[in-house]
């Protein structure tokens, strides 16, 4: 399959890089990639920056997987994952970005957006969730309102996570398998799983759409995890500047001396949970 209007082939089946990663040296990248997310996120902190990173893709394409690994050491108070859920009927009646902004960053937050406001190019678009004139319109109203969200000092970071239908499946597969994963596949997942084509050309229309010199898509090759969390994670960095504003360590003084009169309670008057651990 090619893009629309071109002779080249789309994203998702140009030449991949799948090679594994060597797991320690990924340990180790990981690490030091972490306590750069650290830096940056007190350089956004302390500047008051705001900062909207937009994770789209292919189910199981491992966008969960890269927000976990990104926000894991931030301090939650400032870095926010938002996942919406299906609007509801209140939603379905107010304007299409409405519910969107109510998520916006305030002065020195980060939000990571896992599925945006491009629900409406991809899954709502190739299921039927909505007409083909808000289809139209929010190609047209997505652009400006992007460049409305940069005007007004906001990073917009947008992601798409490509991964091919044999790794896709391979993933779908071992989903099955694992009950603490079984809950991944959603009959949405399975329907969209035979609509791959579908899907593909919805991507590429709104890539045409909404690739603007303001707020650009980053494709990220996903076909391995670890080597599209490390890309991901890095490519980041660089999108927002950063100065090392790490606080000094402070001094901790001498702990003062436990009171002679206080005595604890015996453990038999409090309920102490098991202990199971092998």
């Amino acid at each position: 399959m090619t893009a629309p209007g071109t002779g080249s082939p789309s994203v998702e089946e140009a030449p991949r890089t799948t090679g594994k990663v060597d797991k320690k040296a990924y340990e180790r990248e990981m690490a030091r990639l972490q306590v750069e997310l650290v830096k940056q996120q007190e350089f956004i902190r302390a500047r008051g920056l705001r900062v909207v990173v937009v994770f789209e893709g292919r189910d199981a394409a491992g966008k969960g997987g890269a927000i976990q690994r990104i926000t894991e050491s931030l301090n939650p108070r400032a870095a926010r994952v938002v996942a919406l859920p299906a609007p509801s009927e209140r939603e379905r009646g107010q304007w299409y970005f409405q519910r969107y902004v109510a998520h916006l960053p305030t002065s020195g937050e980060m939000v990571l957006l896992d599925r945006s406001w491009y629900n409406r190019a991809g899954v709502e678009r190739v299921m039927g969730f909505c007409t083909d004139e808000e289809y139209a319109e929010f190609l047209r109203a997505c652009p400006e309102f992007e460049r409305m969200l940069v005007r007004s000092g906001i990073t917009l970071v947008k992601y798409w996570f490509s991964v091919s239908d044999t790794e896709q499946e391979k993933r779908f597969q071992a989903r099955l398998q694992d009950p603490t994963k079984r809950w991944k596949l959603s009959p949405m997942d399975l329907e969209a799983r035979n609509r791959w084509v579908d899907f593909s050309r919805a991507k590429d229309a709104m890539f045409a759409a909404t690739d603007i010199p303001e707020a650009p898509w980053w494709v990220v090759e996903a076909d391995s995890k670890k080597r599209a969390r490390v890309n991901v994670i890095s490519h980041l960095l660089g999108q927002v500047p950063y100065e090392d504003l790490t606080p000094e360590a402070p001094d901790l003084p001498p702990r003062p001396p436990v009171e002679s009169d206080y005595v604890r309670p015996p453990k038999e008057s409090q309920h102490v949970v098991p202990d199971v651990a092998p």
